[in-house]
């Protein structure tokens, strides 16, 4: 972590997951802008990755999936063109994953946003809220 923050903060039931970017290991894996160097299916693909990072966090947090009442609420930035306007589809890859995963518990409400930039040049970056079980 590059500051005083933490990567998942658990508020009783409620569990806010830090923005995650498309990170396998040490390795930024989805770089540059949707739009330019980067076509709709590999910022899908960032977008999936960030998200198991952000499945990964819960787990860790709860012990198991099993644990996860529901996705609340997701928020995906995309890095893109001004001319880019598929931000809901890549934020659908996010949120496909999500119920395919945690069925009728993944579905969330969403935001999706175009950015000019992210960190380390990720294409997507990806924020969840979502409810333990009680």
């Amino acid at each position: 972590v590059g500051g005083h923050y933490a990567p998942l903060v658990r508020h009783g039931l409620q569990l806010y997951v830090s923005g995650q970017i498309p990170r396998v290991g040490d390795q930024v894996v989805g770089t540059g802008r949707a739009g330019a160097e980067v076509s709709l299916e590999q910022a899908r693909a960032a977008a999936r990755i960030s998200t198991l990072r952000a499945l990964a966090l819960l787990q860790r947090a709860l012990g198991s999936l099993d644990q996860v009442d529901r996705i609340l609420r997701i928020t995906v930035y995309v890095q893109c063109t001004p001319d880019f306007t598929q931000h809901s589809e890549v934020a659908d890859a996010a949120s496909d994953l999500l119920h395919t995963v945690l069925g009728e518990a993944g579905i969330h409400a969403r935001t999706s946003i175009g950015v000019y930039q992210l960190p380390k040049n990720a294409t997507v970056e990806l924020e969840l809220q979502a409810a333990a079980l009680a």
